[in-house]
Formats: C-alpha cells, sequence, structure tokens
C-alpha cells in the first residue's frame, strides 16, 4: 500500500498533463467541432425557447410526466410528428470559459486522485511501471470515457461524438498511466 501524500507529484502532473492535452485536442486539432451542428432555422427555434423564458436546466421534447403516460394516444403522436430530444440550456450570455477550464482541471484532479486511491490500496511501493500503468490507465480510461457512453446510451449522443470522446478519455488515461508509472515510489 502507498499512501496517498506520497502520490501528490503524480496526482498534480498528471492533471496538468491531462488538462494541457485536452487543451491541444480542442484547440489545435479540433477534431471535436464536427460534433456539433446547426439547425436550418436557428434563429427561429432560438426565438420560440425564448419566448417563455425557460431557465437553465434541462429539457426533454415531448415530456412525458409519468411512463404510464407514454402509451396514451396523444403523446404517441407527438412522438411519431417529432422532434424527439434532449436539450440543455445555460445562462443567457457569451460562455465563461475561464469557469469551465477551472472545473476541468480539478474534474482531471478529482480523476488522477482516484486513481491515485485505488493504485495506492493495490499496489505497493516499487511496483514494476507496467503494472502501476494498468491500473491507472484502466481506471483513468474509465472515468474519462464512461459519461459519454452513458449520453449515447441514454441521449441519443451520435456514435461518432461517443467514439471521439472513447479516444480522448484512452489518451487522457494513457497520459495518466505514464505519469503515474513514471513517478510511482521506489522502494
Amino acid at each position: 500500500m502507498v499512501p496517498l501524500s506520497h502520490l501528490w507529484l503524480p496526482i498534480v502532473l498528471s492533471a496538468v498533463v491531462v488538462f494541457v492535452a485536452s487543451s491541444l485536442i480542442h484547440m489545435v486539432l479540433k477534431w471535436h467541432n464536427s460534433d456539433y451542428r446547426a439547425l436550418p432555422n436557428e434563429d427561429e427555434v432560438r426565438a420560440a425557447i425564448r419566448k417563455d423564458s425557460p431557465t437553465p436546466g434541462q429539457y426533454v421534447i415531448p415530456r412525458c410526466g409519468d411512463m404510464k403516460d407514454m402509451g396514451k394516444p396523444e403523446v404517441q403522436q407527438k412522438y411519431k410528428e417529432g422532434p424527439v430530444g434532449f436539450l440543455v440550456l445555460v445562462p443567457n450570455g457569451v460562455p465563461r470559459m475561464g469557469k469551465a477550464m477551472i472545473q476541468w482541471f480539478l474534474f482531471a484532479a478529482a480523476v488522477a486522485f482516484m486513481a491515485a486511491y485505488v493504485a495506492g490500496h493495490t499496489l505497493g511501493a516499487g511496483t514494476h511501471y507496467l503494472q502501476v500503468f494498468r491500473v491507472v490507465g484502466t481506471v483513468s480510461f474509465l472515468t474519462y470515457a464512461g459519461g459519454s457512453v452513458q449520453a449515447g446510451i441514454w441521449m441519443g449522443k451520435p456514435c461518432g461524438s461517443v467514439l471521439k470522446d472513447l479516444l480522448d478519455g484512452l489518451i487522457y488515461g494513457l497520459l495518466s498511466a505514464g505519469v503515474f508509472g513514471w513517478l510511482w515510489p521506489r522502494i
């Protein structure tokens, strides 16, 4: 067992490395830009949503308050007519990238902390690089990538977007694993 206090450097460095890699993926490679499409009637849709000023939150259309209502003919008709989807609204205004970047870094640190927790409780000091790599890489990959798979299953996130997120998660998991394997305490 390795105490978390001995793993502070790989935790912090792993979060920094993932943050930098993510920034490169999103700002230089931009392979996620094609994940977001524009509606052909965006202005009309915006006007319709803005009309009743819904608060920020997660919405579904059509909305069915109880699963029992799914069998009602009027609800079935709404599903046939469409559109069927999920909508997330955030507060009005230019997106605050600073806040999102801080939250992303804190998430990366939390992932590194949890990977350190699992590895620290399952591996001892002096464990071979590849064993540390496997444990930390697995925990990190599952954490970074799992949410996108759920969004694909339950929210209809397109398969291509999910696959790109899985690749992101694999990259972040491998980078985290490499940092921990390199800085793992020796005997």
